[in-house]
């Protein structure tokens, strides 16, 4: 753009509802779509090995395998089918997926049937790589630079939410389960989750296109006028090469659901009876609930210049690590794999201590992940690379997760122990923040100019007029 110049945003068209074009509104439709569908799975998945902790959780952990897998393939290329095909049909595609991924373990509680939950899990990673693109290009473009710590928050929030209504239907169905056994969740629990998720998948045709959301400054979302799937096939190498500083946040990335297989599988699994599993699954989202709050308005805090609170959230990061996985350490030392300890309900005495770890895991989790999507956001505004940056970190994540999954998950054979995934946990998350330092110094400035931002885009747009300032009140 020449010096000089800036952009403003045409009218809406056809669009007769300005609040419900607005950001706000938008991000709370796919906050709900979220906690329909990865909010039932999370819940899901933390009761530990889906429900299905009898058959010692390796369907889960295959099947997760296969997910994560898949989804780290299709996750680096999201950026390019959600800029091509939009955003409501990303969304509604990746619903789909986790429908028939509650449905596979349902079928399973009954036949067995392992090709099943393995191929739903296969397709779910394709479906579920698409659907993290679109909400991520959402989150991290739709707010101005001011709100995006606070968007973040409140998507995690109502995401979140999604798997805490989850745990209380799953602790409601299973609440006179006191067994001191590891027994799985009963049917209705299943036919529960398979209901929300449908209900998501069709929610997300309700949001509006991205060329008709209007921020409250008047600007709207920066966009190519006619994406390609040329084009954003050479978009996405553009974003690797003129934008190579991101691979210093790949660790983060892939770091980032690494701990899940540990925290669910080898914490909550096997050292709580069902009831408490579910009630430790609460818990567990409630304080990613309070996480993302507390992090998101704290890196939006308004008389703090934005590159000082990159700083600050990177060491507060490495405190919480150091602090909440030195923590896990201690009560990681009490039982391993050949020699399992006490098997808790949450009236026993010692629930306590390993209750408020579980919560300390949660509380980090939503801490991590804002800080990665925060720092994403602050690097620039154009939605065209924040959905190959969402692509870049979805698709790490996931290869990340697969292989956790995979160590977890031999049926036969030796297992990765309990120390030694617990190490790794700790070990990646440390070092990722190390790694990602040099982005936090010398790439993540006070504020994003919007010529900047256009250099990435094509020279004609679907919702900017360019004029000089001289002349804005000619029009």
């Amino acid at each position: 753009m020449p010096p000089g110049w800036r952009y403003k945003s045409l009218k809406f068209g056809p669009i007769t509802l300005p609040w419900y074009a607005s950001p706000e509104a938008q991000l709370i439709l796919v906050s709900f779509v979220c906690f329909l569908c990865p909010g039932m799975f999370n819940a899901l998945n933390g009761l530990g090995g889906a429900g299905q902790i009898e058959k010692n959780a390796y369907a889960s952990n295959t099947s997760n395998c296969a997910l994560y897998a898949t989804f780290a393939v299709v996750g680096f290329f999201a950026g390019t089918v959600t800029n091509t095909m939009g955003i409501r049909f990303a969304l509604s595609f990746g619903g789909l997926g986790y429908c028939i991924y509650v449905s596979s373990f349902l079928c399973f509680k009954y036949t067995q049937n392992l090709g099943y939950v393995i191929f739903s899990g296969l397709l779910l990673g394709c479906c579920a790589g698409i659907l993290w693109c679109a909400q991520g290009a959402i989150m991290m473009s739709y707010p101005e630079e001011k709100l995006k710590g606070r968007y973040i928050s409140w998507f995690w929030v109502i995401f979140n939410l999604g798997a805490v209504i989850g745990g209380v239907i799953t602790l409601g169905l299973n609440i006179n389960q006191k067994t001191k056994q590891n027994s799985s969740v009963n049917t209705a629990t299943y036919v529960g989750f398979l209901i929300l998720t449908s209900m998501g998948a069709a929610l997300s045709w309700t949001l509006v296109d991205a060329k008709h959301v209007v921020r409250r400054d008047g600007t709207k979302i920066i966009l190519m006028k006619h994406p390609t799937w040329r084009s954003e096939i050479r978009g996405l190498w553009e974003t690797l090469r003129n934008d190579s500083y991101i691979v210093l946040l790949f660790p983060m990335f892939f770091s980032s659901n690494w701990f899940y297989t540990y925290q669910f599988n080898d914490v909550n699994g096997p050292n709580f009876n069902v009831r408490t599993r579910a009630l430790n699954n609460i818990l567990y989202w409630l304080a990613q609930m309070f996480g993302a709050l507390a992090f998101g308005f704290a890196l939006d805090f308004p008389n703090i210049r934005r590159t000082i609170r990159a700083k600050a959230a990177w060491l507060a990061m490495l405190i919480l690590t150091f602090a909440v996985w030195g923590g896990g350490y201690v009560f990681q030392r009490g039982f391993t794999r050949e020699v399992s300890g006490p098997i808790y309900d949450w009236t026993d005495k010692g629930y306590i201590g390993p209750m408020f770890l579980y919560i300390l895991y949660g509380f980090y989790d939503a801490a991590w992940q804002t800080c990665v999507y925060w720092f994403m956001g602050a690097i620039t505004n154009n939605s065209r690379k924040l959905a190959n940056f969402a692509g870049f970190y979805k698709g790490i994540q996931s290869s990340g997760a697969a292989i956790s999954w995979r160590l977890d998950g031999f049926q036969n054979g030796s297992k990765s122990s309990f120390m030694g995934l617990f190490a790794s946990c700790w070990i990646l998350l440390a070092a990722s923040l190390v790694i990602a330092l040099p982005v936090m110094i010398l790439k993540i400035k006070d504020t994003v100019p919007v010529e900047e931002d256009l250099k990435f885009t094509d020279e004609t747009f679907d919702n900017i007029i360019l004029y000089k300032r001289d002349d804005r009140n000619r029009g």
